[in-house]
């Protein structure tokens, strides 16, 4: 690609201001290293001024979780007429809402694990919201990802403290069944499968610290028949469509030993971290962190708002039809 004015965002407001800034610095020098002016601008209030005065040409987004990776962000850019990264305005919001993920995600017949959201209003209702969901179970924020605020609770007794714990993190919990069984992620690239890989970690759950701290290991392809990765990517890109998503996005799921592989949910801004899994898995297809850098920054777009003339033949039939009248 020839050289543009990139403006590569990172930080923001959340609990993963971390991470993303280890996203950011990671993507900001492999984009320089191709030649593209990069500035790095840090997300927080007066953001707008910020992107205005750079002067960029595109937005590399690297940020993770709430205003980030939520719809908002994205749609600052829309209005200051800015191409981005990752998916548009309803796909990040949707994606990130795990709700309202799962009631789409149903209604295209894929597989989630049963669950609820709780709102740190109704602390005092969680016992009879679980109701005979059972133990052990899930709980995390209803908005947030890298497993920040995440529990496996085994007990009533835990299960408030969990829920209050998640409830930090915006203001809602989502509590899952937990399913047994091995972590696997699809990564999706420009509306198609990039590949897949399999986590193990001597955690019960793929927490922060094993994620960021290490002790996870990697296998690439999973650990699994040929028939079910394959259902797997079929599943990843049934998620990726009902969302919306474009760009590149990473879907996790969970396949026990017995029984079919359920899905958790899709993430539109992955990390990009020396650790994180789309990196791994391009890498694998034989593209390194530079050559996925760069396309993802092709894939940067804005969503189409304007009214489009119509066709020559449309334009026909409607004068056709004033005559008529």
């Amino acid at each position: 690609m020839n050289s543009r004015r990139v403006g590569v965002l990172l930080g923001g407001w959340g609990e993963e201001k971390d991470i993303s800034v280890k996203t950011g610095e990671a993507i900001a020098t492999a984009l320089e290293k191709r030649g593209h002016a990069v500035t790095r601008i840090i997300a927080g209030p007066g953001l707008d001024q910020a992107v205005r005065s750079a002067g960029i040409d595109v937005a590399f987004l690297a940020l993770h979780g709430r205003m980030g990776e939520d719809g908002k962000v994205q749609g600052l850019l829309e209005v200051m007429g800015v191409p981005y990264t990752g998916s548009g305005v309803l796909a990040s919001a949707l994606a990130m809402n795990k709700g309202f993920a799962k009631k789409l995600f149903r209604q295209h017949n894929l597989a989630t694990p049963a669950g609820y959201v709780v709102g740190v209003g109704q602390l005092d209702q969680v016992e009879e919201l679980h109701c005979d969901l059972g133990f052990p179970c899930v709980v995390k924020p209803s908005s947030g990802g890298s497993s920040v605020g995440l529990s496996l609770v085994h007990t009533l007794e835990g299960l408030r403290p969990a829920v209050a714990l998640a409830c930090r993190y915006g203001g809602e919990a989502m509590v899952e069944r937990y399913v047994k069984g091995k972590e696997v992620t699809v990564a999706i690239l420009g509306g198609e499968v990039l590949g897949s890989c399999e986590i193990s970690s001597p955690a019960a759950t793929f927490d922060y610290a094993t994620k960021y701290e290490g002790g996870a290991r990697y296998h690439l392809p999973p650990r699994l028949p040929g028939t079910r990765i394959t259902n797997l990517e079929t599943m990843a890109l049934t998620a990726y469509r009902a969302l919306g998503c474009r760009g590149a996005a990473r879907i996790d799921f969970i396949c026990p030993d017995v029984g079919n592989e359920v899905l958790l949910e899709v993430n539109t801004l992955p990390g990009m971290t020396p650790t994180s899994l789309l990196p791994k898995i391009a890498r694998q297809r034989g593209l390194t962190f530079e050559d996925l850098c760069e396309k993802l920054l092709s894939l940067a777009e804005r969503e189409l708002v304007d009214v489009q003339p119509l066709p020559q033949v449309a334009e026909r039939v409607v004068a056709a039809e004033r005559h008529a009248g």
